[in-house]
């Protein structure tokens, strides 16, 4: 058994494959040494014909399939430890090659941060942090009698995938009423995980924080628009930590502009980070983050280890999870 650690980025490979994973990989799926990049192998293709798994993560290179079939004839697996496959997948699978992703590990993070924001909005951190950071207590405390607490509330969560349904069920340890929308979501479903059924309109009408989690796809960019933020509540917030291309940008400056009350907190946008003529920058009632909601730090190593387990459970024949195919590529990040 050969196995190889393919990224063109070598250090993010380092950082989310600790010495002690490629170690491990080494004595059990018979890892080389070296972290190669496309130009690597494609320098020398016919040297990794023996070659059985695939481990990568952010930087794995796009290959077609006649680049695949000249290199890796005889790999089974790509162990990808990171999120969307989107740029590579396809090709593989087309292949006969099983792709593995952990976007449920990297899902965790996204998730933690999504309920820590949803928590701080409805107390009024955001809000009233401006003024108070300016020395104006008086106005920060007048605007703190406006917002609900996390008490019986109303959030919507848009998009229930991996992270949309982390989130809802980590919002279960809270007295918070969820509301949800996804294109599949069905009565049975919502009745499932403790949610309302709701439209999009109805989720940015009803709640005190929208936090968008829609998958990125052609059909839903710019899903989000004018309507739906000159529609929110009186000093609610939308927190989106999906896609910038999700939301018609220039709509979310406008009501911005319009409604000093409500609040944007935008940890993706398009581009990403917004060019610097950008208005997000100037608006006191935008708050942005530098894509901060994944895995950093440490938690990369999460990703790896799921990774690590689906290798294991390949080779000994146990059933398997985050396979991606080509139905699931359709609708998935």
């Amino acid at each position: 058994m050969r196995s190889i650690l393919i990224s063109n980025y070598l250090k993010k490979a380092e950082q989310v494959y600790p010495a002690e994973t490629r170690e491990y990989l080494k004595e059990n799926a018979g890892l080389d040494d070296r972290i190669y990049t496309k130009d690597a192998v494609m320098a020398d293709p016919s040297a990794f014909h023996n070659v059985d798994y695939l481990f990568s993560t952010w930087g794995m290179p796009a290959m077609t399939e006649e680049e695949i079939q000249a290199a890796f004839p005889n790999v089974k697996c790509l162990f990808y430890s990171a999120g969307t496959v989107q740029t590579f997948a396809r090709p593989f699978l087309n292949c006969g090659i099983r792709v593995f992703s952990a976007w449920a590990a990297n899902a965790v993070p996204v998730a933690e941060y999504t309920v820590a924001q949803i928590i701080l909005a409805n107390t009024g951190y955001f809000h009233t942090s401006v003024p108070a950071t300016k020395g104006d207590g008086t106005g920060a405390r007048q605007i703190r009698e406006q917002f609900p607490g996390n008490y019986n509330v109303n959030v919507g969560i848009i998009g229930v995938g991996m992270i949309g349904g982390l989130v809802i069920d980590m919002l279960k340890n809270y007295k918070l009423n969820v509301f949800a929308y996804s294109p599949s979501l069905t009565e049975e479903k919502a009745a499932r995980l403790g949610v309302k059924r709701a439209t999009i309109e109805e989720i940015f009408a009803n709640c005190q924080v929208v936090s968008n989690h829609l998958a990125n796809l052609p059909q839903t960019v710019g899903i989000l628009k004018k309507e739906h933020f000159a529609s929110m509540l009186p000093y609610s917030t939308f927190l989106n930590t999906g896609r910038g291309a999700q939301v018609v940008e220039a709509d979310l400056i406008e009501a911005l502009r319009q409604r000093p009350d409500i609040m944007a907190v935008l940890d993706v946008t398009d581009p990403e980070p917004p060019l610097e003529s950008s208005e997000f920058y100037a608006l006191p009632n935008c708050i942005l983050t530098p894509h901060i909601a994944g895995s950093i730090g440490q938690e990369v190593h999460r990703m790896s280890e799921y990774m690590v387990a689906q290798f294991n459970n390949v080779v000994r024949n146990l059933p398997t999870q985050y396979e991606v195919d080509c139905n699931l590529l359709e609708r998935m990040a």
